[in-house]
């Protein structure tokens, strides 16, 4: 069965909290090895954050309206 969209997302935001406060970089080994981009996980983020909302409200599109101050 195929994650949900709130499900990927919950991971999603896990991974960018470790990497917030782990950092980007970590060695093993005497390697170093590089976590996700946290530019990429930010766009992911977006997305499914979308995409669940969606799925939550049976396939419905909700929108909202920002009225710009001046």
């Amino acid at each position: 069965m195929a994650e949900s969209y709130a499900e990927q997302l919950e991971r999603v935001q896990t991974t960018i909290a470790t990497i917030e406060q782990k950092g980007q970089a970590y060695g093993i080994g005497g390697r170093r090895l590089d976590r996700a981009d946290l530019e990429t996980l930010y766009t992911r983020e977006n997305w499914l954050r979308l995409m669940a909302d969606r799925e939550a409200n049976g396939g419905k599109v909700r929108v909202q309206y920002v009225v710009p101050r001046d």
